[in-house]
């Protein structure tokens, strides 16, 4: 069976850091574009950051550049979402998934986890 796992999250201070793995199973992640989303409360979800599967970085959301950074072990099978200077506006579950060109500048996610929530408070 195809999963993704999400570990990491938890409470931080504002200003704090956290990195967030997600470990597939089932398949192989070189053959896949992987990304992090997040469902802030009372939003949708949206897209975080996307990875190609030779590790080239092809999207930062705004509210997080130069901030978040995503990564690939492929030998790991593992993402990583390296997470600092965080806020309470990063409170949100954070969830791994392959990501799939639909459309050009349309992204799907087409295989998810459960999420790691991410909780930004003093």
């Amino acid at each position: 069976d195809v999963q993704l796992v999400e570990s990491g999250g938890g409470l931080v201070q504002p200003g704090g850091s956290l990195r967030l793995s997600c470990v597939a199973s089932g398949f192989p992640i070189t053959q896949f574009r992987m990304g992090w989303l997040r469902q802030a409360p009372g939003k949708g979800l949206e897209w975080v950051s996307r990875i190609e599967p030779g590790g080239t970085i092809t999207y930062s959301a705004d509210s997080v550049e130069g901030r978040f950074t995503i990564s690939r072990d492929n030998s790991k099978n593992t993402v990583y979402l390296d997470m600092t200077s965080l806020n309470s506006e990063d409170t949100a579950k954070y969830v791994c998934a392959t990501a799939a060109r639909t459309s050009p500048g349309i992204f799907e996610a087409t295989n998810r986890g459960q999420g790691t929530q991410v909780t930004v408070s003093s």
